[in-house]
């Protein structure tokens, strides 16, 4: 990684995997995450002949830091402008938590840009009740007063199923400590405390599959069910046995899904 890399919001880093002339699937990760946390779905590439794309959001992981405060609005113009540098004028959209918050506020500012919405684990935002933008923030004065190595242990455990494997709960503290840092962080606790989606779902028209699993304690059903239910013809999927990272907890369940809902766009005229 460049010690001091340029910030370039239109060309975060990012991988991406099979066929370059393939239809875009984009994947937004969570806030305490990075890219790899959506290597189980690059199987989605051959399966489903996608060209399967995830960022670093900028001021995390592996892309540059913003040099001023970006806001919900900046992230998702920024996945607005990877869309179309990449030489596409349209992406399925897949985010997970802060990621689905994201790529609603993406849908929502860049209508033409998203031909549909996989938003998995995820909310309207945290700008709901005084309450739970308060909780918002205090996960970044966490973060702040324990440093990345201890906020990650003690939050990682959280993010999963009570059966998950040691391995998936070490891969959630891995990522964490390789995605987050301040000021970032801050700016995207932040940027959920403002968020509250629930007045422009139903102008979301494009399909949408909402996923959740039946263990997560961190947004978990019912904030799933909001979503399910505000946006007009919207599907949702309940996954047994995975906790708030049902993507990386029961990758093969969630790739189904995902190929079974990319299979139906097919069908519409």
């Amino acid at each position: 990684m460049a010690s001091s890399p340029r910030f370039d919001a239109e060309h975060p880093f990012h991988w991406s995997h099979g066929a370059q002339d393939g239809p875009l699937l984009l994947c937004l990760h969570g806030i305490g995450s990075t890219a790899d946390a959506f290597v189980a779905q690059r199987s989605l590439a051959q399966r489903c002949g996608r060209h399967v794309v995830a960022w670093d959001a900028p001021g995390y992981g592996r892309s540059a830091d913003p040099a001023e405060p970006l806001t919900l609005d900046g992230w998702a113009d920024a996945a607005a402008g990877l869309i179309r540098s990449l030489g596409y004028d349209r992406a399925v959209v897949i985010g997970v938590s802060w990621g689905g918050v994201t790529a609603t506020r993406l849908t929502l500012r860049h209508p033409g840009l998203v031909e549909a919405l996989i938003l998995a684990d995820s909310s309207v935002g945290s700008g709901t009740t005084p309450d739970q933008a308060s909780a918002m923030l205090s996960r970044a004065e966490g973060f702040a007063a324990m440093g990345v190595e201890e906020f990650a242990a003690n939050r990682a455990p959280l993010l999963v199923s009570p059966s998950a494997s040691p391995e998936v709960v070490e891969e959630a503290r891995r990522l964490l400590v390789e995605g987050m840092r301040m000021p970032s962080y801050g700016w995207a606790c932040a940027s959920m405390a403002e968020a509250d989606h629930r007045r422009d779902l139903p102008t979301i028209t494009i399909p949408t599959l909402v996923v959740v699993g039946e263990d997560d304690t961190v947004t978990g059903v019912a904030a799933a069910k909001v979503l399910a239910d505000g946006i007009p013809g919207a599907r949702m999927a309940t996954i047994a046995g995975a906790g708030h990272l049902a993507n990386q907890e029961k990758p093969e369940i969630f790739n189904d899904l995902v190929a079974d809902f990319l299979d139906s766009l097919g069908d519409q005229s």
